[in-house]
């Protein structure tokens, strides 16, 4: 596992280096054997601390892992992002495990390709609208809507930290979004079959 370290208007002393390197490879490799790349980022804003971890599986489903922590100690800062990963780690462990159950026992049947999309980022001033009434496209990047179930989709929701994700529902093969509401609880959405 690759683990880069760095720092924005902080320096990282060799301690705190020897820590996140110690403690990421430990707690990972606990829970993942696959994780190729870890970035950590400590930053230093005002008087506190600000800790961000991306990880990447490096895998076919492309599992991403994000966390971040805010304190006024750096070594305590750390330590409750690698917390958020790990406790991430070991609910997708239990998935998995609970998964390769079930589909030993025939309960599933093998999910479909991905089917390839594209992802755009749209500026967000409403005065920078393009002529025909479109927002202005800032980014596009390729991305992939697989088909999984609603625990699937809202673990991977979790794992890479993301506010919504749009899937195909296994169940159905209808789109469906779930999404992280406002007061912290998961909404899901699936459509009717037809519209009215």
């Amino acid at each position: 596992m690759k683990i880069l370290i760095s720092g924005k208007q902080i320096a990282i002393g060799e301690s705190l280096h020897a820590h996140v390197e110690h403690r990421l490879e430990e707690g990972v490799s606990k829970y993942l054997d696959r994780v190729t790349s870890v970035n950590v980022v400590i930053a230093k804003e005002a008087h506190r601390f600000k800790v961000d971890i991306n990880g990447n599986t490096g895998t076919a489903s492309g599992v991403v892992i994000k966390s971040s922590a805010v304190a006024d100690d750096v070594y305590a800062c750390f330590d409750a992002a690698a917390d958020k990963i790990e406790k991430q780690l070991r609910r997708y462990k239990r998935r998995l495990t609970n998964h390769h159950n079930s589909k030993m026992q025939g309960d599933l049947a093998p999910s479909p390709l991905p089917l390839k999309a594209k992802k755009y980022v749209l500026k967000s001033d409403n005065d920078a609208e393009a002529s025909e009434g479109m927002p202005l496209v800032i980014a596009e990047k390729s991305t992939a809507i697989e088909t999984l179930t609603v625990s699937e989709a809202v673990m991977k929701m979790d794992l890479a930290d993301l506010p919504a994700l749009m899937f195909f529902n296994s169940a159905n093969g209808r789109v469906n979004v779930v999404y992280r509401r406002v007061d912290g609880n998961i909404s899901w959405v699936d459509p009717e079959e037809k519209a009215a």
